[in-house]
Formats: structure tokens, C-alpha cells, sequence
């Protein structure tokens, strides 16, 4: 691993100036940069460290969203009272979400920031509707979670932007569930991930898949033919036909666009079925 410094700012303004420059990155515990830097992928002269910033809070805001600091573990976020009796989704997923050694280090803010489509939390925040706070040179601004993905390992976050904040809407009367197909044990890296949040009152959907695309992408076709409609098992099976021809299937280690295709067909119909019986 190549020679770096190491920089512990103690405010987001002085976090931005040090990031300047084309050799400096962000770093929260380091759970997937260390890899990239040990595999020699990243090669950053200065890592700037967001420790000390006081971005570790959880709490419910104004509006009764949840509002999480980038630098909460995602074992805390787990375990957070707040998360479990709000918004107990975020808490089922992340139970198989890597495992506990991964998520005691692991932080909100990176997971987001990596960029790997085989995340499980980008897609359930995505169809929650949640955004992130991004704070960098040119100021504050603020992006939908389902619009930081651009592709395999690319985001749409400028360099020298740090994510500040994760703001989710209240769940309300909105019920939630997700569902991952994984090749091995279940905390391993799914071969697709489905997202479902539905507002039963309006019949309204939102679904979101991952793993299978090369970022979380929206069932623009599924929710659609949903809409406005009560659900049965053949409505649901041309709601996972439908998704199934919308989307670029992408195969990798974890399974052949043609059987992953085959997954969204039936784990969309599963995905919507849970959500409807989740208490909340």
C-alpha cells in the first residue's frame, strides 16, 4: 500500500478544505476503502478523517423524519430504539447485511458513497423516498438517495462533497419490506435485492431492485401496472413480467442475467406480499 497521510479535521469546513486537490479522499472507518487501497485500486496521498466531526447522532426531526448522521455505525443504526419502532424495515435489513464485525464498523455515510450496487440499503432508502444532506465546496445541497448511484462503483457525489446527513420521510401508514436472494449464507452479497414500500390507502407502490442492475433502479413498469389496483397473485405476476422486461439485467459471480431475470419475476410478487403483511 503506498504512503499517505493521515488528517483528523475537527469541522465539515475544515474537512472540504483538506479534501482539495486530486489526491485527497474521505474516510469514515475505512471497512471498503483500506481493500481498495490494499488492492491498489485507490491510491490517495491524504486520507481526511471524518471522525471527529460530530456526525454520530440519531434522532427524529421537525417533521417526525429520521434524520442520521453519516458517521452512525450501521450496527447502531440496527440496534437505534428510534429505527426499530419508526422505521423497523431499516432495521430488518440490516440484520443480514454483511455481519455484525462488518456493521459495528461500517457507516451510513460510506455505505452510501461506495457505489456498489450490491448494498442492501440504497434500495430500501430509495423506496422510502429518503434523501442525503451533501456538504462540499460549493455549499449544501440536498439529492435523493436513489439518484447517488450512476453505476458500478460511480455516484454522483463531487469531489470534495461529503455526506453530512441521511434524512428518511416518516413511514406513516406505509408498510415496507425487503427480500435478498444470496447464492451462499445469508448475510453474503445478493444476487438481487427488492425493495418494496406500499401505501395501501391510495394503492400506491414503490419498488426498488439492486444487485441485478449496476445501481438500485426503479420498477417505473411494475409500479404502474399496480397502481390503483388490488393486488392478487396474477396481478403480481405481470408486475414481475413487466420488471423483468424493463430493466438491463447485469450477470456477475452471483448469477446469470438470465437467472436473476428470472428472481425479479418471482421475489417481486414475494416483496410486495411481505410488505403488505409487515406490521408496518
Amino acid at each position: 500500500m503506498a504512503p499517505f497521510e493521515l488528517a483528523e479535521p475537527r469541522s465539515i469546513a475544515e474537512a472540504i478544505n483538506l479534501l482539495d486537490g486530486e489526491d485527497g479522499r474521505p474516510m469514515g472507518r475505512g471497512t471498503a476503502l483500506m481493500l481498495m487501497m490494499k488492492a491498489g485500486v485507490l491510491r490517495p496521498s491524504r486520507l481526511v478523517s471524518l471522525n471527529r466531526l460530530g456526525l454520530n447522532e440519531i434522532q427524529v426531526g421537525p417533521g417526525a423524519e429520521l434524520w442520521v448522521g453519516s458517521m452512525v455505525s450501521l450496527r447502531t443504526l440496527e440496534k437505534s430504539d428510534i429505527v426499530r419502532r419508526g422505521w423497523p424495515v431499516i432495521a430488518r435489513t440490516l440484520r443480514t447485511l454483511s455481519n455484525v464485525q462488518v456493521r459495528n464498523v461500517a457507516t451510513v455515510g460510506g455505505h452510501l458513497a461506495h457505489g456498489d450496487p450490491h448494498m442492501d440499503l440504497p434500495p430500501v432508502l430509495s423506496a422510502l423516498g429518503a434523501r442525503v444532506t451533501l456538504e462540499g465546496p460549493k455549499g449544501k445541497r440536498s439529492v435523493a438517495v436513489e439518484s447517488i448511484g450512476t453505476g458500478y462503483l460511480e455516484t454522483s457525489i463531487a469531489r470534495g462533497e461529503l455526506i453530512t446527513r441521511l434524512e428518511v420521510p416518516p413511514l406513516g401508514k406505509r408498510r415496507a419490506a425487503y427480500l435478498k436472494c444470496t447464492t451462499r449464507s445469508v448475510d453474503d452479497w445478493p444476487a438481487l435485492g427488492v425493495a418494496a414500500v406500499l401505501d395501501l390507502e391510495n394503492r400506491d407502490f414503490s419498488l426498488v431492485i439492486s444487485a441485478a442492475t449496476d445501481k438500485p433502479t426503479r420498477l417505473l413498469a411494475a409500479q404502474k401496472l399496480l397502481k390503483g389496483k388490488s393486488v392478487s397473485e396474477a396481478l403480481l405476476r405481470q408486475a414481475g413480467e413487466a420488471a423483468a422486461e424493463e430493466v438491463q439485467i447485469e450477470s456477475d459471480l452471483h448469477g446469470s442475467a438470465a437467472y436473476k431475470k428470472q428472481l425479479l419475476r418471482v421475489y417481486l410478487g414475494r416483496a410486495v406480499n411481505e410488505a403488505r403483511e409487515a406490521r408496518r
